[in-house]
């Protein structure tokens, strides 16, 4: 049985119990398949970068930092904001939003820093959104994780997972709670990023840690899959795998 580790950083009542509501439906329609959560930092700020296959893998993930001590803080498009009642309670709990486009892209680079400042713990999805890739592998990331990791020089952490789409199937909208699906979560050690940190923040630099983020995250999926990536990862813009 996996226990929760207390709490690194105290959290409001709202959050807590939007945690207790995760964790409690969670626990009756999935299985833990966990790995690393006791290696993970004791102290200081980190952000956790993980692959995005279906709208439940943020509460996978949750769950996860959750039982593991920790209380993240989620980038999020920011139209989720705006959707009633949810929007409050990401809000109220110090979600991120993600104005995308906009004058204000940069604010949530700005709010993530100062959340790492203070100790505490990002959960991002570099990728920004659910992959393209026809088999699920993870694409080619955005730039936004690399740019907070290389201005803060605090620790990456990758955090992949396997599973959660047999939940919630990709852009589904319907529930597959039954029988208990598996969910393979694991953390492992920081992704290598200091020769970046001493050179120039530059597109270069932003591109070479995103895609050392996504190499270490897809290799990890590969060990939960007992497959091979494509050698070619999907990139968006290209519309090409």
């Amino acid at each position: 049985m996996v226990k929760r580790i207390p709490l690194r950083q105290p959290r409001g009542r709202l959050y807590r119990a939007s945690a207790c509501v995760i964790r409690s439906a969670l626990r009756l329609t999935t299985r833990k398949d966990w790995h690393g959560m006791h290696d993970m930092p004791a102290e200081g700020g980190f952000i956790a970068v993980s692959n995005h296959v279906t709208y439940a893998d943020p509460l996978t993930l949750a769950h996860f930092l959750y039982n593991s001590g920790y209380a993240p803080h989620f980038l999020a498009k920011s139209p989720l904001f705006e959707v009633p009642m949810f929007g409050t309670i990401l809000r109220k709990t110090d979600q991120i939003p993600v104005h995308r486009g906009t004058v204000r892209a940069k604010d949530a680079v700005d709010t993530g820093m100062k959340v790492l400042d203070s100790g505490g713990v990002i959960a991002i999805f570099p990728e920004g959104t659910l992959t393209r890739d026809p088999d699920l592998w993870p694409m080619v990331a955005r730039t936004g994780a690399a740019r907070m990791a290389l201005l803060t020089g605090v620790p990456v952490i990758p955090v992949a997972q396997w599973g959660a789409h047999r939940l919630l199937g990709r852009y589904s909208k319907v529930l597959k709670p039954f029988p208990r699906k598996r969910i393979t979560v694991m953390a492992g050690p920081p992704i290598e990023l200091d020769d970046l940190r001493a050179r120039p923040l530059d597109n270069d630099s932003l591109r070479e840690a995103s895609t050392r983020i996504m190499d270490t995250l897809t290799v990890m999926v590969e060990q939960m899959r007992g497959e091979k990536a494509p050698v070619v990862r999907f990139d968006m813009r290209k519309k090409t795998g």
